[in-house]
């Protein structure tokens, strides 16, 4: 296996064969291949795309890199999303539909550019601990039906070094690539259904709905091509789902839907992707009941029960879950507010979430501390009135100049006029 030779005939479109794309991912990963020649091989792919049989590979020889977990018992479910601005989904939907009684083993990222991450999020509860072992991570699933933890180095060593590449080689929008790493992570985690919410509009990694459906559809091949089933639903990213933009402030939000309020659009998401997690798990039999048994539990507070119980086990300080003011706090506030009367025509959603990043929410270079208290409420929704000065969104900032500096990019990222809006509706597809 001559890496250059490879590198070529992906670059110039040719199909791969299967024993050697493997070797040159397994020497990749053990140190032969330099990550130049990787990137480049990363770029080709970008794209040529990969063919099945190629993308198979791709996926067992991540897969072969680490372990794998193995549970005992009934359906394991769980839910992965391509990443958005809000999206707070995660934090409601895992004990949800656990306190239903389908075992959830999610496992989840960090931030990424201007998308938020679940573990991000978590963290921002006091004492919480998100590193747990794969025997700990079992442990605990057969135990309470739930544990929620950052990708360890056990599961898919191979795709973390991948990923490195990727991220600071304008490679991450990659279909083929996308696909493998979420999935090669799915399985390895030992679940046998996987309900995924795939973002499309301007604030997703992939903004165009034929592209989404695309990664949707070639997720859920990778996983029937490994014996997991999968659903996919294509929901809304062209505003943020629910209100709050930030770490501290989502699990606010989380705890509120949890208690059976919170943004209606964060509870019908999480709705939703609950009735399908709950048909893959055995739990009911069609989607009517099995959403109608969700939103009783949701309404009747039972999921925030066993979260509560989980942050405990997991080392968080559960009073913060019903106390807000025992989560980080920032010492600036500042009201974003329109410059003009009208409707919300329009969202800039990547933009919004980049606001966050700067305030550090997110993080603007790889490795960098994030900052749990910062964030941003919006304030109005899609197609909503305003007079002039009427607010747009609440600025949480950890100084005044950043305040004012995400105040003026949020009154760009929100248009205000007098057309009729064109949003996209918010679950478009069930695939």
């Amino acid at each position: 296996m001559v890496p250059s030779q490879l590198i070529r005939r992906k670059r110039d479109g040719e199909t791969l064969d299967p024993a050697a794309l493997a070797e040159l991912l397994r020497a990749f990963d053990e140190g032969g291949v330099a990550d130049y020649q990787m990137a480049a091989f990363l770029m080709a792919v970008h794209f040529r795309g990969l063919e099945a049989t190629e993308l198979r590979v791709l996926v067992e020889t991540i897969l072969d890199s680490g372990g794998r977990v193995r549970f005992d018992g009934g359906p394991h479910v769980d839910k992965h999303s391509t990443g958005g601005v809000g999206d707070t989904v995660s934090l409601v939907l895992a004990p949800l539909v656990a306190s239903l009684g389908v075992p959830v083993p999610m496992m989840s990222g960090r931030g990424l550019g201007h998308s938020g991450g679940t573990v991000d999020k978590l963290e921002s509860i006091p004492g919480m601990r998100l590193d747990l072992s794969l025997a700990e991570f079992r442990d605990q699933v057969d135990e309470l039906g739930l544990a929620l933890i950052s990708q360890t180095p056990e599961i898919a060593p191979l795709d973390g070094k991948l990923y490195a590449l990727r991220d600071v080689t304008a490679t991450v929008e990659s279909v083929p690539l996308i696909a493998a790493s979420i999935m090669s992570k799915k399985v390895a985690e030992g679940i046998d259904g996987l309900v995924l919410d795939v973002k499309a509009g301007n604030g997703a990694f992939l903004p165009e709905e034929d592209r989404a459906l695309e990664l949707a559809r070639t997720m859920i091949g990778v996983g029937e091509a490994q014996g997991l089933r999968v659903v996919a639903l294509l929901t809304a990213m062209d505003r943020p789902l629910g209100r709050a933009v930030g770490n501290a402030l989502e699990v606010v939000e989380a705890v509120e839907t949890l208690q059976g309020g919170g943004p209606a659009d964060l509870r019908e998401v999480t709705l939703a992707l609950a009735a399908e997690m709950l048909v893959l798990g055995g739990a009911a039999s069609d989607l009517a009941s099995a959403r109608a048994t969700a939103a009783a539990a949701l309404d009747s507070g039972q999921g925030l029960e066993l979260f509560r119980r989980v942050v405990e086990v997991q080392g968080g300080d559960p009073r913060a879950l019903d106390e807000p003011s025992r989560l980080p706090s920032a010492p600036v506030r500042r009201m974003a507010v329109a410059e003009r009367s009208g409707r919300v025509t329009a969202f800039e959603t990547r933009a919004i979430g980049e606001a966050a990043v700067a305030l550090g929410a997110g993080r603007a270079a790889l490795g960098a501390e994030i900052d749990p208290r910062v964030g941003l409420i919006m304030q109005v929704g899609p197609g909503d009135v305003v007079d002039e000065g009427d607010p747009l969104a609440e600025v949480h900032a950890a100084d005044e100049a950043a305040a004012e500096q995400a105040a003026r990019s949020l009154v760009s990222a929100v248009t205000v006029g007098d057309d009729e809006p064109g949003f996209r509706p918010l679950i478009s597809h069930r695939i």
